[in-house]
């Protein structure tokens, strides 16, 4: 009796050990806050192709896009927790709380998170009517020329809002806001002297930068970036303490098992390792990250106190 009890509890265990191992059992949805097409989509389908390979079972991606990006978290905050749907994440996650009056997601409750897989890459710049050639020299001038510059954003309550709010504070000085739907109409603005200012991608500026239509001055992050190792950071050139660090990482709903989220971050881990991976990367404007679930956890929690004070300061709402 006591012999076949023990091997009813092996083949429990064994059973149990089996279905953890066996993640994933159908196929795993990545739910991208995106319209097709842009860098955040495109950075999906190409990890997506490869997870495939790598999980034994197809890795879709379905775009969510709305609501400051919103939707797709509500819908996968909601989703079963085993490890099936995942949501690709941006910083947007945890600022939307301190931005909307209405938010239907805790974004630190209700996700479990699995690494941060990028930065984008932003960059500040200006016309090149303004007579600065670096961080230091441009707040110099915004200081002796109060209210004459003007800077664009790609929306209210956006990263490049938010970035140029926090350089505005930390700087001390005041330059007017001005929304715009997108990089491509802030830009045409910015090249055409209607702007002095602008943070933006590096995706996106990068052409204007080449052809000498606008003045590159340094990138948001804290340290330099991999795609332009010899730009400054806004920090050590005349601004420190400064960073911005726009972000793109994969989540899952709150409750997922650890073996799901483990194998998820494993085998992400060595598709990020790929040469022609990086090098996609590379052209996105994309740095790879690629941290642990834990360090991404902590990475949040931070993210959402430094920015909700930005807000706060910054008095931007978006709705």
């Amino acid at each position: 009796m006591i012999k076949q009890l023990m091997a009813g509890i092996a083949l429990a265990a064994a059973a149990l050990c089996g279905a953890a191992q066996a993640y994933p059992t159908k196929p795993v949805t990545i739910v991208v806050p995106f319209a097709p097409g842009g860098a955040a989509d495109t950075m999906a389908r190409q990890l997506a192709e490869r997870l495939n390979k790598r999980l034994g079972q197809p890795v879709i991606v379905e775009n969510k896009p709305g609501a400051g990006t919103m939707i797709a978290s509500e819908y996968v905050a909601k989703a079963a927790p085993d490890g099936h749907t995942v949501l690709l994440a941006a910083s947007s996650l945890g600022i939307a709380p301190a931005l909307y009056s209405k938010v239907n997601y805790d974004p630190v409750k209700d996700f479990t998170p699995i690494s941060q897989v990028a930065s984008v890459v932003h960059v500040l710049e200006v016309h090149p009517s303004v007579p600065v050639k670096s961080v230091g020299e441009l707040i110099a001038w915004l200081k002796a020329n109060p209210g004459k510059a003007n800077y664009g954003s790609v929306g209210a309550g956006t990263s490049t809002h938010l970035e140029s709010e926090l350089f505005n504070t930390m700087a001390g000085v005041k330059m007017t806001h001005v929304p715009y739907k997108g990089s491509a109409p802030a830009l045409m603005d910015l090249v055409g002297g209607n702007l002095q200012v602008m943070f933006d991608a590096w995706a996106s500026s990068g052409p204007f930068v080449r052809d000498g239509k606008t003045r590159l001055l340094a990138v948001t992050t804290a340290q330099r970036s991999k795609i332009l190792p010899d730009v400054p950071t806004v920090a050590e050139s005349g601004l420190p303490g400064y960073e911005a660090m726009p972000w793109l990482g994969f989540v899952a709903p709150a409750g997922t098992p650890a073996a799901a989220v483990n194998r998820f971050h494993a085998e992400l881990t060595e598709v990020l390792k790929e040469p022609e991976v990086q090098e996609r990367f590379r052209n996105l404007g994309l740095d790879i990250i690629g941290n642990t679930p834990e360090q991404f956890a902590e990475f949040i929690k931070k993210d959402i106190v430094k920015w909700a004070k930005v807000v706060k300061e910054s008095g931007a709402r978006a709705d």
